[in-house]
């Protein structure tokens, strides 16, 4: 899809390893399309995952109680974020698509892409009061999340130890792209790429490859609490 805007949020510290080959498909397919792709490397660009006082430029609404969500909020209308967060916010608000691609740390994302989180999506960018969830600003935006486990697929079931990965799902998909109001497609999840072998994990590339020349086609999930827990 020729001129599409794609935004890849990739939090991985190795170039060569299965998050980094997933994400430099992405990269080539999405290119061969016309796509213009950018890359949120955050470990490249030793991007900051504490959400501070050091987010806000200039004096800040309340100096005596500090409030993260408040003064973010303040400094989104006053223009006063840091340029760092500015930057990110600036990608993704040009990006028809947003695909994550990140190892699943502890049932969640490694802590520079939850850092991300916190600090990009701020109150007045992301959301606005009752602006969220179906009524979300990212509505025309499509968003993905593409993982890796290092738990088998098998162990990704309601009876199985490590639970539904459906579960694990709720607060990223629920929690945050769906109430921002992003269309969400389903997950690309590769289980356990480190105890497959080489053909196995060209396998789960070429399929990513494979998946990407369509995206543009595919339909969003249900968002509700049925997909995720029935």
């Amino acid at each position: 899809m020729a001129g599409k805007r794609v935004l890849i949020v990739y939090a991985h510290q190795e170039p060569k390893s299965m998050n980094g080959s997933l994400k430099d498909a992405a990269v080539t397919e999405l290119s061969r399309q016309g796509c213009q792709v950018t890359v949120s490397d955050l470990y490249a660009m030793n991007f900051e995952p504490r959400a501070t006082k050091n987010d806000i430029v200039g004096a800040l609404s309340n100096p005596k109680s500090f409030n993260y969500a408040v003064e973010t909020y303040e400094a989104y209308k006053k223009q006063s974020l840091s340029s760092d967060v500015v930057e990110e916010q600036k990608k993704l608000q040009e990006a028809d698509l947003v695909i994550f691609q990140f190892p699943l740390y502890w049932y969640s994302v490694p802590a520079i892409l939850k850092g991300w989180i916190d600090r990009v999506l701020c109150q007045g960018f992301a959301y606005e009061i009752p602006k969220y969830f179906k009524n979300g600003f990212f509505q025309n935006k499509s968003a993905l999340l593409s993982f890796t486990t290092a738990g088998t697929a098998e162990m990704y079931f309601k009876k199985e130890y490590a639970g539904d990965i459906r579960y694990i799902l709720w607060p990223l998909q629920h929690g945050v792209l769906h109430f921002c109001g992003f269309k969400v497609l389903t997950p690309q999840i590769n289980y356990a790429p480190e105890r497959a072998s080489e053909d196995k994990r060209k396998e789960m590339v070429t399929s990513w490859s494979r998946r990407l020349e369509t995206i543009w086609d595919e339909k969003p999930i249900d968002c509700s609490l049925s997909w995720y827990f029935e």
